[in-house]
C-alpha cells in the first residue's frame, strides 16, 4: 500500500482541497505527521518532540486540532475512506493527560482547559468516515478517551517491547474521576458493570485480559496494524454522524445501565469520586452526552480541591521525580 507523507497544513491540501493554516487565533499550532494512502485512508500519527512517550497535554491537543481542521475542511472537497490514529511512541499509545500541567492550573483555567480538550477531541467523533485507534501500548486516562472517540479501536497483545501494557481510565485511583467521556463511553463499549468497577477503581486491563467489547480487533503485533485497520475501514460504511457523539450512553439500554448503577452503589466503597462516577453516569442517562461531559469536569475540578486527592497527587509526583 504507498502512503503519501502529509508532514505539514499546506500538504494536507494533497488530502483534495487547498487548505490554509486557521489564522483566527494566536493558539494556532503546527499540525501533527500525517500520511494518506492511495485508498484514501488517513492515518494521524501523535508525536512530541520534547518527551520519550506520547501526553495529552495542551500542545499535542492543539496540534491534533489544527490538523483534524484540515482534514475536516479537505474531505468536503474529497471525501476520504477512513482516518486511522495511531502513536509514534512503541510503548505507549497515550500514557494520559499531564497531570503536571493540570495540577499548575486554577480551577476556572482547568475548567477551560477540559472544555478545549472535550472540544477538540469531538472533532474526531464527526469526521465523515470510519475512524480507528491503532493501539499497541500503554493506554491511560486522556489517552483512552481519546481511542474510544473512534469509531474502533484495533489493539496488538503486547507493545513494542513484547511485554503487555495497560488499558483503563485511572483517574480514581489519584482521587480524580475521567474528564473527557471516560464515563459516558466505556460502559457503552463493555459490560456496565465492569465498566463502572474499572473507572471506580482506577485500576487498569492489562492488554492480555482487556474486558470484551473494548477492542473490535487484536493482532498479534504492530506490524500487522496498518493492514488491519485499513481492512476494517474497508469493511465499514459511512457512520451515522448526526448525534456529534462517540460511542457513548445513548446508545446503550437505559435499563442495563441504571441496574450496573444500583448495584454499585451496594457493593463499592462510597467514595467522593465514586459518587462523581454514579453521578456523571445518571446524568448521562438522563441528560445526554455534553450535560454529562460537563457533570464529569466540574466533578473533576472540586475532586482535585480535597485533601486526600492533594495527598494522592502528591504522592504520585514525588514518585516521578
Amino acid at each position: 500500500m504507498n502512503t503519501t507523507n502529509v508532514p505539514c497544513i499546506w500538504a494536507i491540501s494533497s488530502l483534495g482541497a487547498d487548505v490554509n493554516p486557521p489564522m483566527n487565533t494566536a493558539l494556532t499550532s503546527t499540525p501533527l505527521p500525517c500520511t494518506r494512502s492511495e485508498e484514501g485512508i488517513v492515518s494521524i500519527h501523535l508525536a512530541t518532540t520534547d518527551r520519550p512517550v506520547v501526553i495529552l497535554d495542551m500542545a499535542l491537543l492543539r496540534k491534533l486540532e489544527t490538523t483534524l481542521e484540515a482534514i475536516h475542511a479537505a474531505s468536503r472537497e474529497t471525501p476520504l475512506r477512513g482516518v486511522v490514529l495511531r502513536s509514534d511512541c512503541t510503548r505507549v499509545f497515550v500514557a494520559g493527560a499531564d497531570l503536571v500541567e493540570i495540577d499548575g492550573l486554577d480551577d476556572q483555567d482547568l475548567l477551560h482547559y477540559l472544555a478545549e480538550g472535550s472540544r477538540i477531541l469531538s472533532m474526531i467523533a464527526t469526521l465523515p468516515c470510519p475512524t480507528v485507534a491503532a493501539v499497541d501500548g500503554a493506554t491511560l486516562g486522556g489517552g483512552l478517551e481519546i481511542a474510544m472517540h473512534c469509531d474502533a479501536l484495533i489493539a496488538t497483545r503486547t507493545s513494542g517491547s513484547g511485554k503487555p501494557y495497560p488499558i483503563g481510565l485511572p483517574e480514581c485511583s489519584l482521587g480524580l474521576c475521567p474528564g473527557w467521556g471516560g464515563t459516558q463511553m466505556l460502559p457503552a463499549r463493555i459490560d456496565p458493570s465492569t465498566a463502572i468497577r474499572m473507572t471506580t477503581s482506577g485500576v487498569a486491563a492489562t492488554s492480555e485480559d482487556i474486558p470484551e467489547g473494548l477492542v473490535d480487533r487484536f493482532v498479534d503485533d504492530s506490524g500487522e496494524l496498518a493492514a488491519a485497520c485499513r481492512e476494517w475501514i474497508e469493511a465499514s460504511e459511512t457512520p451515522d454522524r448526526s448525534s456529534g457523539t462517540p460511542r457513548c450512553l445513548d446508545q446503550k439500554h437505559p435499563g442495563t445501565i441504571q441496574a450496573a448503577i444500583e448495584h454499585a452503589r451496594g457493593e463499592l466503597e462510597d467514595t467522593a469520586e465514586t459518587r462523581a462516577v454514579l453521578d456523571c453516569l445518571e446524568i448521562g442517562l438522563r441528560d445526554g452526552w455534553n450535560a454529562a461531559i460537563e457533570a464529569e469536569q466540574n466533578h473533576l475540578v472540586s475532586l482535585r480541591g480535597s485533601e486526600s486527592t492533594r495527598k494522592k497527587l502528591d504522592a504520585f509526583f514525588s514518585k516521578q521525580r
